[in-house]
């Protein structure tokens, strides 16, 4: 995004996106089969996200939803604040918790997550 000049909050982000033609790596569909884990599916089909510990205990696979939900089973790393109001989700441990979801995923890099990064 930063490449881009965009801002993660605009409202046409998906729509910058899919005009830009990025390639697959950095925009693009995701399918997910239910309980599954958000990182996993990316894994199996054939994407290099980040992660570390698997387990919920850092930020290095933490994604920002924009719309949709993600439900996560446990996580010990973000803060309440940082969940329910600025969408955090770690896609380790993360499955949809609706029928579409729209996240950033490999957001490790903002400035209040970098202290929680392995």
């Amino acid at each position: 995004m930063d490449d881009q000049g965009w801002d993660m909050y605009d409202d046409d982000l998906f729509e910058k996106a899919d005009e830009a033609g990025l390639d697959e790596n950095d925009y693009g569909e995701l399918e997910v089969a239910e309980g599954e884990y958000i990182l996993e599916a990316a894994e199996a089909q054939g994407y290099d996200w980040p992660f570390s510990c698997r387990a919920g205990a850092c930020a290095n696979c933490a994604s920002i939803v924009l719309d949709g939900e993600i439900e996560m089973d446990m996580q010990q790393i973000l803060s309440d604040e940082e969940v329910e109001d600025k969408g955090v989700r770690l896609t380790c441990v993360g499955t949809p918790g609706s029928d579409e979801v729209q996240i950033v995923y490999n957001a490790k890099h903002l400035d209040y997550l970098q202290n929680r990064v392995i």
